[in-house]
């Protein structure tokens, strides 16, 4: 029956070029936009290099202070001494890493201005994340408390100031401060705010934590568990280390601060409140913009089966004539234009990979590299599913709805 249904259908598309052109060009530029924005989603979401172990870590990006009688309020980032005092010796993690937001520095090369985003971390940062040194070796816990002046560098920082020579054991200058280099990684994409910088130090060397004592500052921390189980207990532990952090009740009177997941973190910073991580906001947002990509190409394709049906009305009259059901003709038509999308599906596929391609080449934002991975595939099938689906029903209930002396006299 499949079978059947497939050769009516590539016969149907054969029939009328012109509408199965504009068709696939919809239904294939609809999909190439999802399936980019799926992959870019996929690649900012889901577990990347070097931050491969989000199944088991929590992360404490944000800080929220208020006063229950004044307007006092901030948001943002936490100091080092509050992490370090009360995040650092919570007992249910197995690792604490602790790292800045990255600050932009400058520094000159043979007489050209570099640009070096600097990020400073402890110890732990470099156990928590699975970086991959291409030469040397992360700074230790006992240079971070000596304040060695010690840095490790990304792989593009090592080409912008080394060029093709090896860097461990050399100086690197900015910001009129010299690091001796101890190790090289693989570069990371920006968008992996919790581990992108072009270098690394440790924490003791920067300007910003001395004398400061207050909650505000300008770092993050990832709670990492010995595995998935750990992590209720290591939010619940935080939440216990916020009820006893000792207030100063004239400014702020209250803590609103979370130990969340990856996604609820990321949505947390970027529209969450007091005391939910905005997920589902998130979700609700994400939602209504596939749905208006999708809408579109839905009601091109309706209006273009609608004309399909008319033409198409001695064949429903003389099937019907000859004992087929409305239900069986309208699963036809269904299958029919499922078909369509699916090819539809394929030629986005191929658009979606070239253009990906391009991206990556052309490295638009630098280190970032996307990829047409299961994931992504399964929600583009999922997408060809509904769009073949929901473009199909209403043209398929109209044709149902045909008598057969209409129809033949339509014809």
């Amino acid at each position: 029956m499949l079978k059947n249904y497939f050769k009516i259908a590539i016969a149907v598309l054969k029939r009328r070029k012109f509408f199965t052109f504009i068709s696939l060009f919809g239904i294939s530029f609809t999909l190439t936009i999802l399936i980019v924005l799926t992959s870019f989603l996929d690649h900012l979401l889901s577990p990347q290099y070097p931050d491969t172990k989000r199944n088991q870590s929590l992360y404490i990006s944000t800080m929220i202070r208020t006063h229950s009688t004044r307007q006092s309020f901030s948001n943002g980032p936490m100091s080092i001494h509050f992490l370090n005092k009360y995040v650092y010796t919570m007992k249910t993690p197995a690792k604490v890493g602790i790292a800045s937001i990255f600050t932009a520095t400058n520094t000159y090369v043979n007489n050209k201005k570099l640009n070096i985003d600097v990020k400073y971390t402890n110890a732990e940062f470099w156990e928590v994340n699975e970086f991959r040194f291409l030469e040397g070796r992360p700074y230790t816990a006992q240079e971070i408390t000596n304040g060695d002046h010690v840095a490790v560098i990304s792989e593009r920082t090592r080409q912008d100031y080394f060029g093709d020579a090896s860097a461990v054991g050399k100086y690197i200058e900015t910001d009129n401060e010299r690091y001796r280099v101890t190790g090289v990684v693989k570069s990371v994409p920006i968008t992996l705010l919790f581990c992108y910088g072009d270098m690394y130090l440790p924490y003791t060397l920067s300007k910003s934590n001395r004398n400061n004592t207050d909650l505000g500052g300008e770092y993050f921390a990832v709670l990492q568990g010995r595995s998935a189980a750990d992590l209720p207990k290591m939010a619940a532990e935080y939440q216990q280390v916020i009820a006893r952090y000792p207030l100063n009740s004239d400014e702020f009177d209250k803590i609103h601060s979370f130990a969340d997941t990856y996604l609820a973190s990321f949505t947390r910073t970027m529209m969450g409140t007091d005391e939910k991580s905005g997920t589902a906001r998130f979700m609700l947002g994400l939602s209504l913009v596939v749905l208006f990509i999708l809408l579109l190409p839905t009601l091109n394709l309706i209006n273009i089966n609608i004309s399909r049906i008319m033409e198409r009305s001695s064949e429903i009259g003389v099937r019907k004539a000859f004992g087929a059901s409305s239900r069986t003709l309208v699963y036809q038509f269904i299958i029919e234009n499922i078909i369509l999308t699916l090819i539809g599906g394929l030629l986005g596929l191929a658009f979606s990979a070239t253009i990906i391609a391009i991206l990556n080449h052309s490295q638009v934002l630098p280190s970032m590299y996307l990829t047409i991975n299961f994931t992504v595939l399964l929600w583009t099938l999922a997408a060809c599913l509904l769009l073949g689906l929901f473009s199909g029903v209403y043209p398929a209930w109209r044709m149902s709805r045909l008598q057969v002396v209409t129809a033949l006299k339509a014809s």
